[in-house]
């Protein structure tokens, strides 16, 4: 994973990392991608977010990913809906500036089984938060993201934007005992480090989120903690050492209806379920988990 906030002061310590400040150089050009509509959490990174569906006056949602569920990484196969939270997020601006605060009720979603994310149901609406802060939520695509494209992932946490392509995408990724299903691979510019974990991915040509930010292969180790391995179709494994991934997004617009709100049963939706039995067969299994 890319891990969350105590791992992420670890990686700076030791590697001399460097963070883009919020003054006028972190300023994007009109039209381009910049930090409106990003998050930070307390050990991550992620975004205020509509769906293609939602209304103004729907009850916003913000994304991060799973394993920055402030309750800890489930498990996997473990499915969690409508759990009470009332986490906080920074609300940033377009230079990454602090523009409010805002405030869970629920987490709506969340898993590490095929994919990697949480999704936080809030106490105010797009309306709301447009009225008070001046801020747009970024919009989900509900298209699957082409191989070759430009894309930009922004980091809340660090206040940082990396840039590269969309270099492919991997039947499965391996980490750990969790499986991630069609994930995106990024070319070598995006070197995110921890505490990126839960960062929007945004096309630049659409301006829309295609995937999130999740996992790196660190040490070239093969399917363990932090080092992430491919699966292919037919069952061979590939290790890309400093090789970084996302988790495709537009499938989680398929399971939101009327009101923002979870619905599994849509049709189209295949989000893992609560109660299901896909822990992910042939994954590899370790005895612990660092957040």
């Amino acid at each position: 994973m890319r891990r969350p906030l105590v791992g992420a002061l670890t990686t700076l310590l030791f590697t001399g990392a460097t963070v883009v400040g919020t003054g006028a150089a972190a300023q994007a050009a009109p039209g381009a991608v910049d930090f409106a509509g990003t998050v930070a959490l307390s050990n991550c990174s992620g975004s205020l977010i509509r769906m293609p569906s939602s209304g103004d006056n729907d009850p916003a949602l913000v994304m991060t990913n799973g394993h920055c569920l402030e309750t800890g990484m489930p498990d996997p196969g473990t499915v969690i809906t409508d759990q009470s939270s009332s986490r906080t997020f920074s609300l940033l601006n377009s230079s990454a500036g602090k523009a409010g605060t805002l405030q869970a009720t629920k987490v709506a979603y969340s898993t590490m089984t095929d994919t990697d994310v949480t999704l936080y149901e809030l106490n105010t609406t797009y309306a709301q938060i447009k009225q008070r802060y001046g801020i747009d939520a970024l919009s989900l695509s509900p298209d699957h993201p082409v191989a070759g494209t430009a894309i930009k992932v922004v980091s809340g946490f660090w206040k940082k934007i990396y840039s590269c392509n969309v270099d492919g995408f991997v039947h499965e990724l391996h980490e750990a005992g969790y499986v991630w299903k069609d994930s995106l691979r990024y070319t070598s510019t995006c070197d995110v480090i921890g505490g990126t974990s839960g960062s929007p991915v945004v096309d630049v040509s659409t301006g829309k989120v295609v995937a999130i930010n999740n996992t790196g292969n660190e040490n070239g180790e093969q399917c363990t903690m932090n080092n992430p391995c491919e699966v292919d179709e037919n069952g061979n494994v590939t290790v890309h050492q400093g090789t970084n991934y996302a988790e495709e997004t537009y499938g989680i617009a398929k399971c939101f209806g009327t009101g923002n709100k979870l619905d599994l049963g849509l049709p189209g939706c295949t989000l893992p379920q609560p109660g299901g039995t896909d822990e992910g067969d042939g994954a590899v299994r370790s005895a612990g988990h660092r957040a």
